[in-house]
Order: structure tokens, then sequence, then C-alpha cells
């Protein structure tokens, strides 16, 4: 229910992308979110800190952007990882996309064609660490950062772009841009995809890169190896298929988990006994900006 709960807010806030009466106020509604000021832009974000946060030992940060259309804390209900950062100890942020004609959405590449508006959300991730950091005992080496379609592609921005910040990214139901930067670290990534994709199709499409180009691109500039380990599950009633391309520079690797028959989602199936949450936390965690921990 929370899954077509959500899915029905997305369709609206898509759908109000087409009404030219609509402002940029009304294209999202949050409450409890902190507000920055950036690029002289009120910009908000959703802040979940572990009670089992103390103070006295530095903690990671873990941003998970939502899909086009999406709002913060729906999709912190969503897409929910607070019960693994209590258990993990890690600072939780759910940033909130700004509006383009009634929908909100990320721009994962700098100021161009690739870019659905000119919102210099780069900067805005960057703020955020450096108040955040100010505010809270933070690991510098250890600030990650997942999302789900639109959001997803705003990880792999912040990898090609933000690479000084970011230690590793996480991928749900996104693909990665054309627009690539000077990354200065090998990267490792996670990536989950479900094959039945019809809004950003697994194999490609005009508008999209495919799951496996997106992947090879990081294989190659990670150096990884070229042949996955390949184990399978069934879940919920359909097979999730995991790649695990290792070895790479700094000991960093790619993932990839492929739902069989999987729709746009992010997914509420388990592999091994983790769900989505589990899956990409216990993968990032593993790296800091130096590689593997």
């Amino acid at each position: 229910m929370k899954k077509l709960i959500y899915f029905c807010f997305v369709f609206i806030a898509i759908a109000c992308n087409k009404d030219d009466d609509k402002t940029d106020a009304v294209c999202y509604s949050n409450s409890n979110t902190e507000t920055i000021i950036h690029d002289g832009i009120d910009r908000e974000y959703f802040l979940y800190v572990p009670d089992s946060y103390d103070g006295t030992t530095a903690v990671p940060i873990v941003f998970n952007f939502h899909g086009f259309g999406g709002n913060a804390e729906g999709f912190m209900e969503y897409a929910d990882l607070r019960s693994v950062a209590e258990t993990n100890t890690f600072i939780l942020v759910y940033p909130q996309g700004s509006c383009l004609e009634g929908s909100s959405h990320w721009n994962p590449c700098p100021n161009g064609p690739d870019n659905k508006s000119e919102a210099d959300d780069f900067g805005f991730i960057e703020a955020m660490i450096n108040q955040l950091s100010s505010e809270y005992y933070i690991d510098l080496d250890r600030i990650y950062a997942g999302g789900y379609s639109n959001g997803g592609m705003m990880a792999y921005g912040l990898a090609n772009y933000k690479s000084d910040l970011i230690a590793a990214v996480a991928s749900v139901s996104g693909t990665m841009l054309n627009c690539t930067g000077s990354t200065n670290h090998p990267m490792p990534v996670i990536h989950l995809h479900g094959t039945s994709d019809d809004v950003v199709s697994y194999n490609g499409s005009t508008d999209w890169n495919s799951v496996q180009s997106t992947l090879d691109y990081w294989i190659n500039f990670n150096n990884t190896t070229t042949t996955p380990t390949v184990n399978s599950e069934n879940s919920g009633g359909i097979t999730i298929e995991h790649y695990s391309y290792g070895q790479g520079e700094n000991a960093v690797s790619v993932e990839h988990y492929k739902y069989i028959g999987g729709e746009h989602e992010w997914f509420n199936e388990t592999y091994q006994g983790q769900n989505t949450a589990e899956l990409i936390w216990n993968f990032m965690s593993r790296y800091d900006l130096n590689g593997l921990r």
C-alpha cells in the first residue's frame, strides 16, 4: 500500500508538469524539513539523526535522492533507511529537488543540455555537507550518495563531478547520463534495476543509457575484473541475479542486482535476507574515499 500511495503521488506530480499554471511553490510539500539558502534559493532537506549518535565518534552521511516529481518526506517513507541508520549509526539525509514547471527534479550534470534547469544541485549538496559537518561529528571520508530514478542519476552525477566528497554511490532504477566528469578516485558502484522497467529501460532507449553501458563505464574506470561472479535466488516471486565485478583499484568493486521482471521501483524483495536499504548500506559502508576500508 505504501508503494501504491507513493506512485499515485508521483503520477499526480508528473501530470502537473503539463499544467503551465502550476507554480514552483506547490510542486512539493514537506513538513519538519531543514532549510539552507544556496545560490539565493531556500533549499530543503529532511534530516534523520539516529538516537545512537552521541557525538563522540565521527559518523558517515548517507544521501538518498528522490525521483522526478517526488518529495523528500514521501520518499523517506517509500525508501526508508532510518532503521539501518539507527543500527549502524550514520546520519541520513533526504534532500528536496527544486521545481520546474510543477515537478521537482535533480540536475545530474553541470549546466547544459543534459540538465532540466539551471538549479545548482551539486553546490546544494556541498553546502549541506559543509553545514552538517559544522553541526555534527562527520567522517568526511565516508559520505555516500544513493537515489531512485532521477535520484539515481543524481548519485552518478556526484560520482562524476563531486568525487572529492563522495566515497561510493548507489542507483535504484536509475542510469548515468552522458556527461562524465573527472572522478579523482576509484568509485565503488552498486546498481539495482528491473528488466521490465518501462520508464528507465534496462536495455536503454533514445533517452537513457542501458544498465550494462553504465556498469561498463565504471568497470573500465575502476579497472575491475570484466567477468563477474554471478549468483541468484528467488524472492517475492521474482529471480534476482547478483553480478559482482571485483579486484578494482583500491580494492573497489562494481555490483549489480538484476530483478528479472522487476519494474520501475524501489524494490521490496530481499536478497539473502537483505532488503534494498540493507544491500545498499552493506555495500557502500565497506568503502571510504581511499577505497576498501
